[in-house]
């Protein structure tokens, strides 16, 4: 089910009709919400925190492990499909039309939140004190909502928005820095998958491997992957793609069998000016001089 609006979604829902047409905000008790074997998909942001009691939840095609508590945040158009889902504690979901955002700030700023289009099962677990904090702002923000709109309701609503936006970014690194563990064993299954894919040769079929390709092989989403590699490593995974491309090459160019072009196609350059230009502006010469200065 596709729902253009905010208030068609609540009437669905036999919620009371939006206070804004373009902005949502619900608050659910352990008993209020019951979903059964729907599939949705809406064309507004969706800002949830639920905990589940039973069922589960789909995004695409990844499960979500339903014994935990979690937050999570969809761009418009996204899917999202839900399984006999039973709440056992309070929450609250808020949608906001992109229209909403226009002449602010946030109206550009939401984009570079990449967590709008991790998965569901990289979602957001909050410790006792950061959910005190969510859910100090969301209730500033339904005190704005119930309230007779002025001038000021709108910037104050997205004033506290952008806050919970802000706060879900920090909480989401102090989650990268306790999964450290986890995240070890992602870079490791990370450059084993490069690895693999340059010693099968896929390079030669299917080009330069993509972080969306790794991000298939690891069941995770490619942003997420790339905002955990960054937080391990300070590198996002384009650039440790590029990384492993530039050694693999440097050992080509070292044995000394194959030209330039070749090993740029071997490795999934179809453009060799542009792995030459890479190569250089990663290790300081060009792919020529690097094999003639090692060689001699």
């Amino acid at each position: 089910m596709h729902f253009k609006s905010i208030s068609d979604l609540f009437e669905f829902m036999s919620a009371p009709t939006p206070e804004n047409p373009l902005l949502g905000l619900i608050q659910f008790d352990c008993s209020s919400e019951l979903l059964k074997n729907k599939e949705l998909t809406y064309d507004f942001y969706t800002i949830c925190f639920k905990k589940i009691e039973s069922g589960e939840f789909w995004y695409g095609k990844t499960k979500y492990d339903s014994d935990k508590g979690f937050m999570y945040f969809l761009s418009p158009r996204q899917k999202l499909t839900i399984h006999d889902v039973v709440i056992n504690e309070v929450g609250f979901t808020i949608y906001i039309h992109e229209d909403y955002f226009l002449g602010h700030p946030i109206h550009n700023e939401i984009k570079k939140y990449n967590f709008f289009d991790y998965e569901i099962n990289e979602a957001l677990h909050l410790t006792p004190k950061e959910k005190e904090v969510m859910w100090s702002l969301f209730h500033k923000m339904e005190s704005e909502y119930n309230n007779n709109p002025d001038e000021f309701s709108k910037s104050i609503i997205l004033s506290h928005l952008d806050s919970m936006l802000k706060y879900a970014q920090r909480f989401y690194k102090r989650q990268f820095i306790d999964r450290k563990p986890i995240s070890g064993v992602t870079i490791s299954k990370f450059n084993k998958s490069l690895s693999e894919y340059l010693e099968k040769q896929k390079a030669l079929g299917l080009g330069l491997p993509t972080v969306k390709y790794l991000a298939e092989q690891l069941n995770l989403s490619p942003k997420y992957l790339s905002d955990l590699l960054k937080q391990e490593t300070g590198k996002t995974a384009l650039d440790l793609i590029h990384l492993h491309l530039i050694n693999e090459a440097k050992n080509l160019l070292l044995d000394g069998n194959k030209n330039i072009n070749e090993i740029a196609y071997q490795i999934g350059f179809e453009n060799p000016p542009y792995f030459s230009r890479l190569f250089k502006k990663e290790v300081g010469v060009s792919p020529m001089d690097f094999r003639r200065n090692n060689l001699n």
